[in-house]
């Protein structure tokens, strides 16, 4: 195998696929309090929400271990209601030289993919990193839908 990769995955949901977007482009601050057992913390370094070039924050559970991941918001499509973040620091740049994931929501279908390079061959795809993020994607439906 590579070092490089692309992962994809596509979720059906019960909400708007606007609410996906909306959450991660300008309310990542309210997915702490909708998945508290996935995302504890959530802060914003530079910049605005929902601005390309702010520098945020996370501290996840991933793989049973509490992590870091800081990342650079790269690319906002309202239209195509796509956001991309480019991981910048945090624990998983120790595994990968280059990770950025993209968020699209089309109707009631949204879309992770993640876009990798691989430290060395030994280094596992980020595949618990894509479970994670369809995970919150669930999370947040709940959480709306049961509204």
């Amino acid at each position: 195998m590579g070092l490089r990769g692309k992962l994809i995955a596509k979720t059906e949901v019960k909400c708007a696929g606007e609410i996906f977007h909306d959450h991660f482009s300008s309310k990542p601050h309210h997915i702490p309090k909708i998945s508290p057992d996935k995302v504890h913390n959530f802060n914003i370094h530079e910049g605005e929400l929902g601005t390309v070039g702010s520098v945020v924050s996370w501290k996840i559970t991933l793989d049973g271990k509490e992590r870091v991941l800081k990342q650079v918001i790269d690319a906002i499509d309202e239209e195509k209601q796509k956001i991309t973040f480019k991981f910048i620091e945090g624990d998983l740049m120790e595994l990968y030289k280059a990770l950025s994931a993209t968020l699209a929501a089309e109707g009631k279908w949204i879309e992770w993919s993640f876009e990798y390079e691989k430290q060395n061959e030994d280094i596992p795809e980020p595949f618990t990193l894509l479970g994670l993020a369809i995970d919150l994607i669930k999370d947040i439906d709940s959480h709306h839908h049961n509204k």
